[in-house]
């Protein structure tokens, strides 16, 4: 076992919890490679995720500052060592990398690597990845590796469960994207239907008006009249479209400024009032972030849309370490009863959806005449 200061099994289970804890795989390579160097006490780790070109598609490194990293230059090819536990799928324990047959050097601003171990990461029969640790911190005989076997057992007791984590990591971001994508296409269907009869209802009027220029003039103003407004509701289409497609927004501005941003725009694209405030509230899961702006952006599309409402007040408030959305218009209402019944859904289904998903639960309250409230609240992290 590890001579170092978090030996024991305690360490082991912190090192696999802090891995469990994310979702994003470049998180999940940088809990697994500082994991790794202190558990195992090495001055040094990296793991590197190999791509189909000789190189790595990532490469991770804890020990080496953000300076000593650009110094170093681009990344390691998959040669020498690396090569060997990619290619060999085998572990390495050297008490000099420099003097292996197969070193091939590294650049000058490099940190000096000495005793090592790697180890290939695998999934199945596949490797996905290879980590490794040098310069172990404890005085050790001359010319002999201060890692032990105790420690190479150890090592790859934590990269079969780096594998898993990274297999998960990146089954969660390929699912995001396939949401993203599905969603996507919800809007460019959305966007064909609402926006391409608008254009063709404008096409229609504009030829209407110019058979009545000569006979007609005020009818044919009229007409022309129509096509302005026509036009600017194709043009509010637009913009709304243009915000739902941009949820990209939430990882670099966070749920309250991407509620803003978006709000802003939808003020300024409609003739209703649509405001928000928020209070208190702090940061969020990542899903839970996203299920609250999509559920914010399905219920103004409706309230915009669909309720005539003059004005529609969005909040966001902060609930125990969750937090509160509540869209409220003073548009025409409806009989949620009925139109269940009707089988039109308005979104509900989506919305309620996307709400349990992210462990949260959402209520609507709506009659014809009375405007509409819909409340969601999520637990937080």
């Amino acid at each position: 076992m590890s001579h170092g200061p978090r030996s024991g099994l305690a360490a082991v289970s912190s090192a696999l919890l802090a891995m469990s804890r994310h979702l994003e795989v470049r998180d999940v390579l940088k809990t697994i490679v500082a994991s790794a160097r202190e558990l195992l006490d090495a001055q040094y780790a990296a793991l590197g995720v190999p791509d189909d070109h000789g190189g790595f598609a990532q490469f991770v490194v804890d020990g080496v500052s953000e300076d000593q990293w650009k110094a170093i230059g681009p990344l390691p090819r998959q040669h020498g060592v690396l090569a060997a536990m990619l290619h060999e799928a085998r572990a390495e324990r050297l008490a000099d990398v420099r003097k292996d047959p197969r070193f091939e050097g590294w650049p000058k601003a490099h940190p000096d690597l000495i005793d090592f171990l790697g180890l290939p990461i695998r999934d199945g029969d596949e490797v996905i990845g290879a980590l490794f640790l040098a310069n172990k911190n404890w005085p050790k005989p001359e010319g002999s590796c201060g890692f032990t076997a105790d420690d190479e057992e150890l090592l790859g007791i934590l990269a079969q469960h780096a594998a898993i984590a990274l297999t998960n990591a990146r089954l969660y971001e390929r699912s995001r994207e396939l949401t993203i994508a599905e969603e996507r296409s919800r809007l460019a269907h959305e966007l064909h239907d609402a926006v391409s009869q608008k254009l063709f209802s404008l096409r229609l009027t504009a030829q209407a008006a110019a058979r009545l220029v000569d006979r007609d003039p005020s009818r044919a103003k009229g007409e022309l009249q129509q096509v302005a407004a026509l036009a600017a509701e194709a043009a509010d289409e637009l913009r709304a479209a243009v915000v739902e497609l941009r949820p990209a927004a939430l990882d670099e501005d966070g749920l309250v400024a991407t509620l803003r941003t978006q709000i802003q725009v939808l003020d300024r694209a409609h003739s209703a009032r649509v405001t928000f405030v928020a209070r208190g509230v702090k940061a969020l899961p990542a899903s839970q972030e996203e299920a609250v702006l999509r559920v914010a952006q399905e219920a103004l599309h409706n309230a915009l849309r669909h309720s005539g409402a003059d004005h529609v007040d969005v909040t966001l408030d902060r609930r125990g370490s969750g937090a509160v959305l509540r869209v409220a218009d003073d548009g025409g209402g409806f009989d949620p009863s009925v139109v269940r019944r009707a089988g039109r859904h308005l979104g509900l289904v989506s919305m309620r959806d996307r709400a349990s998903g992210a462990g949260g639960t959402l209520t609507v309250e709506s009659a014809p005449g009375k405007g509409t409230v819909i409340e969601m609240e999520v637990p937080g992290g």
